[in-house]
């Protein structure tokens, strides 16, 4: 998480899962962008294949089930985001009123910053984490 903006942070959690980050800020400071989810436009066959089966909008609403269907682990952590192995891309363009945003998940620890309106989404896309 402390690596330039544009470079993958992997992490694995909780003994079982991989969680997607994109690094945001300059070097040195820890600012990461989790990926919870993302609504599937090609391979989704291999996705399902990784996923054992699981189709529709259980194959990637959540971020270990993402890491899962696009094959991510510990391997990829550091990765340049402009590079070969793993990348973001341009896809298709969403207005802001499309765009919702309310209080992180998944945090009680957190304290004070656990209300805080830093997740947001596509509002009534069935593939974002619940």
């Amino acid at each position: 998480m402390y690596q330039i903006g544009g470079t993958a942070y992997v992490y694995f959690v909780y003994g079982m899962y991989h969680q997607f980050n994109v690094v945001t800020n300059i070097e040195g400071i820890p600012h990461a962008i989790l990926i919870r989810g993302l609504e599937p436009v090609e391979g989704v066959e291999v996705m399902r294949e990784r996923r054992q089966e699981h189709s529709g909008r259980t194959l990637t609403n959540g971020p270990g089930k993402l890491c899962m269907a696009l094959g991510i682990d510990r391997r990829l952590d550091g990765a340049d985001l402009l590079g070969e192995s793993v990348w973001i891309e341009e896809g298709r363009t969403v207005s802001p009123r499309s765009i919702a945003c309310g209080p992180r998940i998944g945090i009680d620890y957190a304290q004070e910053w656990v209300e805080k309106p830093w997740r947001f989404w596509i509002r009534d896309n069935p593939y974002v984490s619940k």
